[in-house]
């Protein structure tokens, strides 16, 4: 069914710079979502650290929305997406039985600077077409930015085996071409009004 674990990224580059890359991967998360990866009192996301060795942080606030930045060599972003792709088919599939859960396919929405969009789009659309067919997952860059800021989003829907896949893909594409310019990053849901009122909200 799915090729065994480690043959994927094996005998790509030399193994020197594959272990000096630095990889941060961010991605837009609903509330929902983010409760699975926590889960109860951090275990979840303690787990997914521990195993992948890579760093997560989760934006606070009491937005809909909350970036999930990963950050470490590309084989621990990889291991960490895998597992955070996992977590929400278990969670967010329907029902235990299998039948519904298996057919749920997970969303995860990358945030990318514009700059490197174009690259992931190639010419004529040809390279994101590549990559949908090559994996056979859904990939979707946003037209638009994201408000106050110089990011996209970058939609990647499938099994999480497709995704995986998939978010290997593209981030060759972003290692491959840096970002160009200033990068402003996308801070969800942050209005002076909201500060203002997390701010009062918070009881000592």
């Amino acid at each position: 069914m799915a090729s065994p674990d480690g043959v994927s990224g094996m005998g790509g580059s030399p193994e020197e710079t594959e272990l000096s890359i630095t990889l941060t991967l961010r991605m837009l998360m609903h509330g929902k979502e983010i409760g699975s990866i926590i889960g109860k009192k951090g275990e979840t996301v303690k787990r997914i650290r521990e195993q992948s060795s890579a760093r997560i942080t989760i934006s606070e606030g009491s937005c809909p929305e909350r970036i999930t930045t990963i950050t470490g060599s590309t084989d621990a972003v990889f291991r960490a997406v895998s597992m955070i792709a996992f977590k929400l088919e278990e969670d967010l599939g329907v029902g235990s039985d299998g039948v519904a859960a298996g057919r749920a396919p997970v969303t995860l929405r990358l945030v990318i600077p514009a700059s490197q969009c174009g690259s992931l789009i190639g010419k004529a659309g040809s390279k994101i077409r590549e990559i949908r067919e090559s994996t056979g997952a859904q990939v979707q860059v946003a037209g638009d930015l994201l408000p106050n800021s110089t990011e996209r989003a970058v939609t990647v829907s499938g099994v999480p085996d497709t995704i995986i896949q998939c978010v290997r893909q593209i981030c060759a594409v972003i290692l491959e071409s840096p970002p160009k310019g200033a990068t402003i990053p996308y801070h969800p849901g942050l209005s002076l009004g909201t500060i203002l009122l997390s701010a009062n909200q918070v009881r000592g």
